[in-house]
């Protein structure tokens, strides 16, 4: 499936369940902004390397890659990943105020890795083999 269709379907329902809504090119626009991407593509490499270059983070996301449990994020570890200017920007986008945007992220960002992970669908959501080296090369330099 594609990310970003994955990532706005996710939250819609998250919305939803707030009482709050949003059209799909402001879900997709907040989208891009959290995540960054070009091109209707998010980069959820980046994203994974981010956790990944925080030891303390770096187990969560591995339960989102893998094909288990996923360990839940808090909204302080949310503000740890992301400056306060880009959930600021992701919240204004969606009408929402900051504390229940970064609810929302540590509600969606675990499912919209873990269902782009399943049967190997991350290698195209990376940009492919060459996607994926250049995730490893920024985590091992």
């Amino acid at each position: 499936m594609d990310l970003m269709k994955l990532g706005t379907e996710l939250l819609m329902n998250q919305l939803s369940n707030r009482g709050a809504s949003a059209d799909e090119n402001g879900i997709a626009d907040a989208l891009t902004s959290l995540l960054g991407g070009s091109d209707g593509n998010l980069d959820l490499g980046g994203l994974v390397s981010k956790f990944m270059g925080n030891s303390d983070l770096s187990g969560m996301v591995a339960s989102w890659l893998g094909d288990g449990d996923n360990d839940p994020i808090s909204t302080d570890q949310v503000s740890q990943i992301f400056d306060s200017g880009t959930i600021a920007d992701f919240a204004s986008k969606l009408g929402l105020d900051t504390g229940s945007a970064t609810e929302t992220i540590a509600e969606t960002l675990p499912q919209m890795v873990d269902k782009s992970s399943s049967g190997g669908s991350l290698l195209d959501a990376v940009g492919g083999v060459e996607g994926a080296l250049n995730m490893a090369r920024k985590f091992f330099n």
